[in-house]
């Protein structure tokens, strides 16, 4: 297994910044849609695998499945080649520390992979999940119709739009922590087999502590509001089967993708790629 060694993982996250800059508008079109689609889908698969195990049932090894297999939509952004914000917050910000783009450059990338990123969540949330009718697969138990992945995802929603500002943010920046630092490993090993365990661990490990990824909140609330709206739902909502859903767009933009990508931006941009330009900027400039 060929590797690099650590000065050398900053010198490659320098170049992808770079890199991201100087991609032509049709490109970043494509890849940060494509990266958006790639994430809300490892979130629909932990949907359908873990969410919907009853806690009383399973314990946190339902947690551990829904965290298990959502790393699939991070392997697909980096082997496939996506661009993804969460990633970017860690490359622009060392390409800026080195003097190699400036901040404008970066804002405005940052910016484009954000919205792009955006529409192709909210692609997969509407067409994949509830046009599909997927989200409404009902499960019949002593006579009661259910629907539990409709039910539990609502439930997720739910929660994730009533966090204080604090509690959002903080999470937010220990999530982007673990998601930059499982890109920056991958970049340690050439391999397809080793990339994807250099990234599975530490993207399992922010999903199973619950904390808060921008990117995959694009896919998650939608999906959850679609679904929660919709009359096949809210018929056993009436009935006393389902959640109810209190998730609205106002307060998931507001308390909830407002703060979480602040903690997103923090914990790629100085607690990966500030620190460790500060451990080996010199070196890896020499």
């Amino acid at each position: 297994m060929t590797t690099l060694g650590p000065a050398d993982l900053l010198v490659k996250s320098v170049s992808n910044g770079i890199a991201r800059t100087q991609q032509r508008p049709l490109s970043t079109l494509g890849l940060t849609v494509l990266a958006g689609a790639y994430i809300a889908l490892g979130g629909f698969l932990a949907i359908r695998c873990g969410l919907a195990l009853p806690w009383d049932v399973w314990g946190s090894f339902g947690k551990f499945v829904f965290a298990a297999v959502f790393p699939v939509g991070l392997m697909l952004v980096v082997l496939c080649g996506a661009d993804l914000f969460t990633g970017n917050c860690m490359t622009l910000a060392s390409a800026i520390y080195r003097k190699e783009i400036s901040g404008k450059q970066a804002f405005l990338s940052g910016l484009w992979a954000w919205l792009g990123n955006f529409v192709g969540a909210l692609f997969v949330a509407y067409c994949m999940v509830y046009a599909s009718g997927l989200i409404f697969d009902s499960v019949n138990q002593n006579g009661t119709t259910t629907m539990p992945w409709a039910s539990s995802l609502v439930a997720l929603a739910n929660g994730k739009t009533h966090l204080s500002f604090d509690a959002a943010f903080w999470r937010a920046v220990g999530c982007n922590w673990l998601v930059c630092i499982a890109v920056y490993a991958s970049y340690a090993v050439k391999d397809g087999a080793g990339k994807i365990m250099a990234m599975w661990f530490p993207t399992m490990a922010f999903v199973a502590m619950g904390m808060e990824h921008c990117v995959a909140n694009m896919f998650f609330v939608p999906a959850a509001i679609f679904a929660g709206s919709d009359p096949r739902y809210l018929a056993l909502v009436e009935s006393g089967d389902a959640v109810a859903l209190t998730a609205s767009w106002s307060n998931f933009f507001v308390d909830n993708l407002i703060p979480v990508t602040l903690g997103n931006i923090v914990g790629g941009a100085i607690l990966v790629a500030g620190i460790y330009t500060m451990i080996h900027g010199r070196a890896s400039r020499a």
